[in-house]
Order: C-alpha cells, then structure tokens, then sequence
C-alpha cells in the first residue's frame, strides 16, 4: 500500500510524536509498504532516511511554536491509499479534513490522537476555541481513530465521542525497540564524563525543554530534589533535554543551592538515549496535564530494567503494574517521597525494573505494535 503520514513535528525534532511516527514507519517499510512522510518545516536539518521512506517538508505560510499553516499539505494526497493523521497537527490537520469530506478521493483516513491539546492563559483559550471546531470533525471524517490507551481516551477531550461511537476508536499504544533498549552495564565513558562514580545513585528524566513541552514537570521535580537532597548526599538527577525552558529550570536549581547535584545534559541523539537510561537507578516523568498522554520515554526506561515514577494521569499511569510508582498530579511532596523510597531500597528499584522490562516484552513490542497497524489499514481499505 502506498501511505502517508502526517505530522506536525518529526525527528531532529525531539519529541515522543514524531519518534513515535518514525518507528510505525520503520516498521511499515519492512512490511513492503511505500511510506511518504509529510511534516512543516521549521529550519533544522532534514532527517536523512535509509529505511526507505521519504520526508517532504512543507514550508509554512506562517508559524508559531508547532504549530504551522500548511494549505498545500493536501495536493499530492490523492495517490494514497492510507492517510495517516497524527494529531493535533494545528495548520495543516484542519485543510485535510476539509480536504476528506469535500474530495472524491478513495484514500482512507486514519487519525492518531496523540493527546488533548491543553495550555492556560490565552493559549489555552485557543486550544478551547479549536478543540470545539475541530474535535467532532475529525471524529466524523476518519475511519478509524487510535488512541494509546482506553484510558486517556476515556478522560481526554474525544470522551464524549468513544462514549458514542465505541467502534470507531482502537487502543493502539506505543512501543518500543528491545534491540535498541536493553539492559546494559553503566557506560565508563558517561561516568567520568559528568565526573560520577559506579556506585552514585543516579534519576534520570528525559523531556522536551521547550515551551512547548511545558507539562513536563520539571520544576516539580528540581523541587522535590531539593527536598531529599540531605538524605542522599550521593545521589545525582540528570535532566536529558533541550529547549527555551532550560535556563529557567536551572535558574530555580541555583536559587534553590542544588545546582551542583543536578546535570543538565542537554539534547541526546537517539542512537545514545540507551546509555542514558543504563546509567540511571530510578526514571522519572512527573508530567502536570493531559497533554502527556503515554510517555514514550518511560517505555524506553522500561525496557532498560529501569523501576519508573510517573505522574497519576490517565495514559502514563498505564505503564505502571508492579513495576513502578506513581505519583499524586503536581504533588512535589509525594514526588519527593516516592524519590526517597526507591533510592533507599536498591533491591525494590531493581525488581520493580525486571518486572518493568517483562512488560515491555510482552506487550509493547515495536514489531507486534506495528503488525497490528497493519491489520489496520488493511482492514479500513478493504471496507
């Protein structure tokens, strides 16, 4: 089958939307389907495919953050067999559904709901204003839609529409690559290279640092780091992560004296991410609002035996049976304790990991994830 994907950011960007994007197509292409992947462009540098896929960036008529007005996204569209939609896409989504209703086309539409599109202030009255136009209309014009989980689906903004059309809508989560992330010994060369020892205790977060990623919590957790911080005098939090925010974030760790047990490490190239989870004793993703709706990053941690502490929001909290903690919503308290009791029992963080790494095997497999993809699209041209 010929198919595209839609997306409103794609690798180099940093994200868990277009890292999920490149891994369905990836996995696609070994299954013999031809994949054009159709995304605005924002000024980085292209990403350079050897998978067999293209990238066609579409430059915007005008931009802000991510999002980026894309009329001609619809032009080359009518070839496809499967239009795959990652949603939100704010400036090129909106031509593409007008695009399906109005056009003769044949090509079938999926739509990923990635998550709710959530912010305060005048972005979130925006958000609002869109959400009410454009949520239905999506919801009516795809064939199918995926969602990461039943349980963010049933707490997100489309709740009122799983409760209507229960069919429509596929639980369809993320995965993640057991090759590429496994266990492995602490690397040397990361030890002595933010001068740590084998036998620091060591918190990992990984996260988007810009504006737009600013759910992450991490203001949270340099808090909550304070907080422990006499307990484990050993202990270090490595934030991977890169963006307008930064400075703001290490501004509080100086205010608060803790900024020589914090390392801001900065963007990590995915082939490296590995070694980060490795090196770390406990992962954490203390996410604010429904805009983390999975947290790919924790899957990843997961898959390197890694105990995770995640947020009580619907999607993230998913990931947790046996195999990690989580935490009450912005609770820097709760965070703080949940921290302490997994640094002071190194035997309960390494079992919760083993669990976690079980997990991943057994449901959040790439290869399975994207056979059922598969199954999919097949079953939405045939109809």
């Amino acid at each position: 089958m010929k198919i595209a994907h839609l997306i409103s950011t794609f690798p180099p960007y940093a994200g868990g939307m277009g890292n999920t994007c490149l891994s369905e197509i990836k996995g696609l292409v070994k299954l013999g389907h031809k994949i054009t992947v159709f995304t605005p462009e924002f000024g980085q540098n292209s990403y350079h495919s050897q998978e067999g896929f293209k990238v066609k960036y579409l430059k915007p008529l005008f931009k802000y953050g991510n999002a980026a007005f894309v009329p001609q996204i619809t032009k080359e569209l009518n070839d496809f067999d499967i239009i795959h939609l990652h949603w939100p896409f704010i400036g090129g989504a909106e031509k593409v559904l007008f695009w399906k209703k109005f056009n003769k086309s044949k090509s079938k539409l999926i739509v990923q709901y990635h998550m709710d599109l959530v912010d305060t202030g005048w972005r979130g009255l925006i958000f609002k204003v869109y959400n009410l136009f454009f949520n239905s209309f999506f919801i009516t014009q795809a064939e199918k839609i995926l969602v990461s989980s039943l349980d963010y689906a049933r707490h997100s903004k489309i709740k009122k529409f799983l409760f209507q059309d229960q069919e429509k809508f596929i639980e369809f989560p993320l995965g993640v690559d057991l090759n590429q992330f496994s266990p492995q010994p602490k690397n040397q060369r990361l030890l002595e290279k933010y001068n740590l020892q084998a036998d620091d205790k060591i918190v990992l977060f990984v996260g988007g640092l810009d504006r737009a990623h600013y759910f992450k919590g991490v203001s949270g957790l340099i808090k909550a780091w304070f907080k422990i911080k006499n307990q484990h005098p050993k202990a270090k939090l490595l934030i991977v992560g890169e963006g307008e925010l930064k400075k703001n974030y290490q501004k509080l760790a100086r205010d608060l004296g803790i900024d020589k047990k914090i390392i801001f490490v900065g963007r990590v190239e995915d082939q490296a991410l590995p070694q980060y989870y490795n090196l770390a004793d406990i992962f954490v993703l203390p996410s604010t609002t429904r805009s983390e709706a999975f947290g790919l990053v924790s899957l990843e941690a997961m898959a390197c035996a890694k105990p995770i502490i995640v947020s009580d929001l619907p999607g993230p909290r998913t990931l947790v049976e046996n195999n990690g903690l989580i935490v009450r919503l912005k609770d820097v308290e709760d965070l703080s304790q949940k921290l302490d009791q997994l640094l002071k029992n190194k035997t309960l963080a390494q079992q919760l990991g083993q669990i976690g790494r079980k997990r991943v095997e057994q449901k959040y497999n790439w290869s399975k994830i994207v056979e059922k993809l598969n199954k999919i699209y097949n079953g939405v041209k045939n109809n």
